[in-house]
């Protein structure tokens, strides 16, 4: 397990567990659920925000935010 905000860019990982219940709230209202497949598309230079493809679209995340999200490579 580990947090979203360290997966590299073109990896798919399957979210597990949120931290923080605030984000929790707000990334299930765009669909980012426990158990769903993202894929990490593009991390900024400078490394935030990064973009990440959720079900058929692509969505932004701080870093902060990123940091909040537990996942797992998908095999």
């Amino acid at each position: 397990m580990k947090r979203l905000s360290t997966v590299k860019a073109g990896v798919s990982v399957k979210i597990l567990s949120f931290e923080n219940n605030e984000i929790f709230l707000k990334l299930m209202e765009m669909g980012c659920v426990p158990g769903e497949t993202i894929k990490v598309e593009y991390i900024a230079p400078l490394g935030d925000p990064i973009s990440i493809s959720v079900q058929g679209y692509n969505l932004s995340l701080r870093l902060n935010e990123a940091e909040n999200i537990f996942v797992e490579e998908n095999i």
